[in-house]
């Protein structure tokens, strides 16, 4: 209500203005700028390896996307890899060009463009079924958390996105580094439930409960991780200073053929286009009304920005990229409550670029991954956690169903599909049919009610 009438009554730069006015302290808005970078560094990283991106462009292109969902939505709002066209860059033979990841993220964001632009996408997330959502953010963040657990338990080869050998307790990179920095954010943040004014709220006899409270709460404990993990690449690996060319790789406009537009639909965008409908604008819409109840991101607004950004950038070879129920999650979760958040790490993201160009790929690839699966795991149970507010069984059963499946199959689209087929038939059960030619009614008024609130507001 208060986006909407700001929206009708004043002018963009007051907007923007507002937008990223600092919801809550400036440490905390500095810690969850980093809270989805267990996601993008990994999945960077392996692309400019494997694939050779322009880690250079890529930096300056998702910077500028982080500066513009910053000033639009006024949330955290995250800029990510499109995850399947990464996983089948990275993992198929033979591996995707840079001009082929290009034309999958094109062609992919052609399709959202045109769902945006023509309402069809806000129709989608109007109509489709709540407990569906909730099982496609519950099996997303779970295969985060599944796959933090494997970062900090084993070495990892993200070239090939492969588990090695158990990690050593000791080392650089070792299991003690790990759970010496999963411990101290989980001091620092707790649970994620203690906002200041659950802390304010506390009885005035637990005064030292809330003076550590507020202290604990006032570390940036995200970017203190992030922070030691950079420390620990040049301790690794001293090597790097030598490596290290300062300035910006030079911005080329890619030549993209028609075989590479055949490879890159068939092969990148098809997988890509139900995940990004489903993760990246419905899951994204409405966790974003979950955590942010007066800012909720508008499905046409989302799904027009994943369009745009790629129609920018992808023709200079920069990653293809999308916003994220998992990010929004973990950049939440670390205490980003404004879109100055996301601008500081695009703020971080352009410096880098500028400054260390293609060579930060050195650095990046001594990163402690042990700390990179932190982050990620706690972005994951919050992603996972907003499924909470599943209050009946069989909400509950379409949900677990729909993960499960998502998961086992891989799919988030398969688990999306096997989820509308089970809530329908679940409605079906509670309709009766006249004996006549009449049309089939819901038993009851509480059934009626039930089909209406089951749906997206």
């Amino acid at each position: 209500m208060e986006e909407a009438l700001l929206s009708s009554t004043t002018t963009p730069w007051a907007r923007w203005r507002h937008h990223l006015r600092l919801k809550t302290t400036l440490c905390a808005e500095l810690s969850g700028a980093v809270g989805d970078l267990g996601t993008y560094i990994p999945i960077v990283l392996a692309l400019t390896l494997v694939s050779h991106l322009d880690l250079s462009t890529t930096l300056i292109f998702t910077s500028l996307y982080n500066f513009a969902t910053g000033l639009l939505f006024g949330i955290p709002m995250p800029v990510q890899p499109m995850k399947s066209i990464a996983a089948v860059a990275i993992s198929e033979f033979p591996n995707l060009t840079v001009s082929q990841i290009a034309a999958a993220g094109l062609s992919t964001a052609a399709v959202l463009l045109l769902l945006g632009v023509t309402g069809l996408m806000s129709f989608l997330y109007r109509f489709i079924p709540l407990p569906v959502v909730r099982g496609v953010q519950l099996s997303q963040g779970l295969a985060f958390a599944f796959s933090a657990i494997k970062y900090i338990r084993f070495e990892q080869d993200l070239v090939t996105s492969k588990s090695g050998a158990s990690r050593p307790w000791l080392g650089l990179d070792g299991l003690i580094v790990a759970l010496s920095a999963l411990l101290f954010l989980i001091l620092a943040t707790g649970s994620g439930d203690q906002t200041e004014q659950a802390v304010d709220s506390l009885p005035l006899s637990q005064t030292r409960l809330r003076r550590r409270l507020k202290i604990l709460s006032a570390i940036p404990a995200a970017l203190i991780v992030f922070l030691f993990g950079l420390v620990l690449c040049f301790l690794r690996d001293t090597s790097i200073f030598g490596h290290l060319k300062f300035g910006p790789s030079k911005i080329q406009v890619l030549k993209i053929t028609w075989e590479d537009w055949k490879i890159g639909f068939l092969r990148g965008a098809i997988p890509q286009i139900p995940l990004s409908i489903l993760n990246s604008v419905i899951a994204v819409c409405k966790l974003s009304g979950d955590l942010f109840p007066d800012r909720e991101a508008s499905a046409r607004t989302v799904s027009i920005s994943v369009g745009i950004m790629n129609f920018v950038g992808c023709w200079f070879g920069a990653m293809p990229v999308c916003h994220g129920a998992g990010g929004l999650a973990g950049q939440y979760r670390f205490g980003g409550r404004s879109g100055a958040s996301v601008v500081f790490l695009g703020m971080g993201k352009l410096v880098l670029a500028l400054v260390f160009g293609n060579s930060f790929v050195s650095i990046l690839n001594q990163f402690p991954i042990g700390i990179l699966g932190v982050l990620l795991l706690f972005a994951g149970i919050e992603l996972a956690m907003a499924s909470k507010d599943m209050n009946s069984k069989e909400e509950s059963f379409v949900m677990l169903v729909c993960a499960a499946v998502s998961l086992t199959g891989s799919s988030s689209a398969l688990g999306f599909g096997c989820g509308i087929v089970l809530f329908l038939v679940l409605k079906l059960r509670q309709m009766e049919f006249s004996s006549g030619f009449g049309s089939p009614k819901l038993k009851s008024e509480s059934a009626i009610a039930d089909a209406t609130t089951s749906f997206l507001p």
